[in-house]
């Protein structure tokens, strides 16, 4: 079974070679991680080379948690950082390790379930990901070789992920009596809205539907919403359109 120590998930979407999987879990373990998530591993799971990789941290092989999309990944989480070394032209705060890490084990302390999203080895993360994501963590690294290892990565986040465990205290999380709402409200709350913004005819023309939709799901994850939050912006949409339908 996992560690019973509080910690963020490290998701791993859409891995591509066993060897970094396994490389990724050695590094985990190396700095008292465990819970690891697969999203979509392109050679299928379980993988020989990545339990072969993975040397003493096998472990983390054996209890990682398998999905099949973002969505199961990350649903239950109510913060998200993506990795990623490039600009996406996506509105979203950007923090260094040492910020983010920070922030992470502050609101863990603080009861909320986080995720780290690392991409596939050849391109990383795609804009329609790191849409979903509440914030970037990028690496300062050399811009004119950019491109970090998917281990490497997992590695500098998991050392720095040590260093400010230590230091975080719980500063109460703001949210009231109902909670922050997880990436599944959240997501839903974005379904909800594009299907009824797509019938109204928002997204037009049709070239450039696909940026009009990604720039929503983008605020959404950008906003600090609370369960109760949720809950109102539903109800708000759902009166709107009832009231279209009255007139």
């Amino acid at each position: 079974m996992p560690s019973d120590n509080p910690q963020p998930r490290f998701v791993l979407v859409r891995p591509q070679m066993g060897e970094n999987i396994g490389a990724a879990a050695r590094a985990m373990w190396n700095f008292g991680l465990d819970r690891m998530r697969v999203v979509a591993p392109r050679d299928g799971w379980p993988n020989p080379a990545a339990i072969a990789m993975a040397s003493g941290a096998g472990r983390l092989l054996d209890e990682a948690v398998l999905c099949d999309d973002l969505t199961a990944a990350v649903g239950d989480c109510t913060w998200v950082l993506a990795t990623t070394a490039r600009g996406r032209g996506l509105t979203k705060p950007v923090l260094g390790p040492e910020a983010a890490m920070a922030e992470a084990a502050r609101r863990i302390v603080d009861g909320q379930k986080v995720a780290v999203l690392f991409g596939p080895e050849r391109a990383g993360l795609e804009n329609a990901d790191v849409a979903r994501a509440n914030a970037i963590l990028s690496m300062p690294v050399n811009p004119d070789f950019a491109s970090i290892n998917l281990a490497q990565c997992v590695l500098l986040t998991a050392y720095e992920w040590r260093r400010q465990a230590g230091e975080a205290v719980a500063m109460g999380d703001g949210a009231g009596s109902s909670g922050w709402a997880s990436a599944l409200e959240i997501e839903k709350l974005a379904d909800h809205y594009e299907a009824r913004l797509d019938e109204a005819g928002l997204f037009f023309p049709e070239d450039k539907a696909g940026s009009m939709k990604l720039n929503l799901r983008n605020l959404w994850s950008r906003m600090a919403l609370t369960r109760a939050d949720v809950q109102i912006l539903h109800g708000v949409l759902r009166q709107m359109v009832r009231w279209k339908e009255r007139g």
